[in-house]
C-alpha cells in the first residue's frame, strides 16, 4: 500500500489540526502540525521579551533557536531546548505573534527546511498554511479547508472560554479576520489554495464528517494503480 503525503491547508479555526490528527490516526500516519513549530518560535521570542517583528532581532535569536520534535505515537511533541511545550502553544498571544513572524523569510526558510525533512518518505499528514503550495507541492493529496467567519469565530471562542480565557466573541472574530488578512497578503508564501487542492467547507460539518471526507479522497490516491 502506498504511503502518501497529505497536505492540509486553510484558514484558522476550520478544524485543520483536529482533522489532520484524526486522518493520521486512521491511516497510521504521522501527524505534523506545522503551525505548532511557528508558535514554538513565537513563544521563544516572547519569553526573550521580543514582541515586534524586527527581522534583525529575530534573526539573532533564530541562529540559536533549537527546536526538537519527538514522536509519541502518531503525534509530534514540540520541545524548545529542554522545555516541552503544550498549553503554551495554545495561548492567544503566542498564536497571534506566530501569524506575524511567519511572514519573515528567515523564519520560513528555517522551519520549511525542517518540515520537508520530517515528511521525507511519505506516510504523513501535515497541516498549515502553505503545505500544498510551498512545503510539499508534490503531495499526492492536497486539501484546502474553509468555513464562514462567524462559524470559525464561534468555534475559537468556545475553545478559549473552555481553557479559561476571558474573551468576547467579537474580540475573537476581529482577531481571526486580522489573521486572515495577514495570511492572505504576506509577501512570502501567502495563504492560497493550490490549483489541484480539494476544497473542504467545514461550516456545517462535524469533525468526524471532515475526517471521513479526507479519508475518502486519500483512499483514492493510496489505492490508485501505479505506472509499471
Amino acid at each position: 500500500m502506498r504511503r502518501i503525503i497529505i497536505a492540509i491547508d486553510g484558514y484558522v479555526a476550520t478544524g485543520k489540526s483536529t482533522t489532520a490528527r484524526g486522518v493520521a490516526a486512521r491511516l497510521n500516519y504521522l501527524h505534523i502540525d506545522s503551525g505548532a513549530m511557528y508558535r514554538a518560535l513565537a513563544w521563544h521570542l516572547l519569553e526573550k521579551g521580543i514582541r515586534t517583528a524586527e527581522e534583525a532581532a529575530i534573526q539573532e535569536v533564530l541562529q540559536d533557536f533549537a527546536i526538537h520534535l519527538e514522536r509519541e505515537g502518531q503525534e509530534m511533541v514540540v520541545h524548545v531546548g529542554d522545555r516541552r511545550l503544550e498549553e503554551e502553544l495554545r495561548r492567544p498571544d503566542v498564536a497571534s505573534f506566530a501569524s506575524v513572524i511567519s511572514a519573515l523569510p528567515a523564519v520560513r526558510e528555517k522551519l520549511v527546511s525542517e518540515q520537508r525533512r520530517l515528511g521525507r518518505g511519505g506516510g504523513i499528514v501535515m497541516d498549515g498554511r502553505d503545505i500544498g503550495t510551498v512545503v510539499f507541492p508534490e503531495a499526492e493529496l492536497k486539501v484546502f479547508m474553509v468555513a464562514e467567519l462567524e462559524a470559525r469565530a464561534r468555534r475559537r471562542y468556545e475553545e478559549l472560554r473552555q481553557r479559561g480565557y476571558d474573551v468576547t466573541l467579537e474580540e475573537v472574530k476581529a482577531e481571526i479576520a486580522e489573521r486572515d488578512r495577514r495570511d492572505e497578503t504576506r509577501p512570502i508564501s501567502p495563504l492560497r489554495r493550490a490549483p489541484d487542492a480539494q476544497i473542504l467547507d467545514t461550516t456545517h460539518l462535524s469533525i468526524p464528517q471532515q475526517i471521513e471526507q479526507v479519508l475518502a479522497w486519500a483512499h483514492v490516491r493510496i489505492y490508485a494503480p501505479q505506472p509499471s
